[in-house]
């Protein structure tokens, strides 16, 4: 069985004292969760790294960068190392947001090498996938995914390929309060998990847990997380409010 995952982007938002208060009340709630429950990730600004670690303790969460560069040192100004951030026993990394792809011009080539970077540092990339509007209107969304998998993804052998999660995010829902329908995230969660099963095979693509990152809140999260391919999700703006990320962490279909 797949892991079921919920990680939360807070992007560059909040200071010290909100970011402070927002994880000792996650940290108190998410305490109280079921067993069964789905893997939570919180991923905050780099300054607040290291109070997400010290309140990560009691096993609420685990953690995740927004970002790492793929070289391990060197003179890189305002950059931080994948080596870096396993050396704070850090989990998880993201890797690829249409928000790093648009604002700072990262290509696929360079993303393979943060890819390549974080599995050298066992952090588990969320790597992120998807298309902007004019593509969807242009009947070319799974031409793009496909293409940012290829570039980004495929050049992993399998065991390494096994220990990465997948974030489609369509670009055009991303802060927007659009969200895809719960039709339109199964089709392409569908879609990159029959990618994944021609590229390596149909037990790897069944292992690998795939999120749905755009505009998921609490309203719309059941009905995304009922569909068979969607594993869970990554959470922008709903993550900076407890009550609603709570909520969707618990929105997950009763397991049978």
């Amino acid at each position: 069985m797949r892991k079921k995952i919920v990680a939360a982007n807070w992007k560059m938002n909040l200071d010290f004292n909100m970011a402070e208060d927002l994880m000792a009340e996650l940290s108190e709630k998410l305490a109280e969760r079921e067993e069964d429950g789905p893997e939570i990730v919180i991923c905050p600004p780099f300054p607040y790294l290291e109070m997400a670690i010290d309140f990560s303790e009691d096993g609420a969460f685990l953690t995740g960068a927004q970002n790492i560069h793929p070289l391990d040192a060197g003179p890189y100004t305002g950059e931080v190392s994948a080596a870096m951030l396993a050396s704070m026993l850090v989990d998880y990394c993201i890797i690829g947001h249409s928000e790093r792809r648009l604002h700072f011009g990262e290509s696929d080539a360079f993303l393979a090498e943060k890819v390549k970077a974080a599995l050298k540092w066992d952090l588990t990339p969320i790597f992120c996938c998807g298309e902007t509007l004019d593509q969807r209107n242009e009947k070319r969304h799974f031409e793009v995914v496909s293409d940012q998998l290829a570039a980004g993804l495929f050049h992993l052998p399998e065991s390494e390929f096994r220990r990465v999660v997948i974030a489609y995010e369509p670009v055009w829902a991303i802060g927007t309060g659009v969200n895809a329908t719960n039709e339109q995230a199964q089709e392409m969660h569908a879609w990159i998990r029959k990618l994944i099963a021609e590229k390596y095979n149909p037990a790897t693509a069944a292992v690998t847990s795939i999120l749905y990152g755009g505009s998921c809140n609490a309203g719309n999260a059941p009905g995304l997380f009922a569909q068979p391919d969607v594993d869970g999700g990554l959470i922008g703006g709903a993550s900076l409010k407890a009550d609603e990320f709570i909520s969707i962490t618990r929105s997950f279909p009763a397991r049978q």
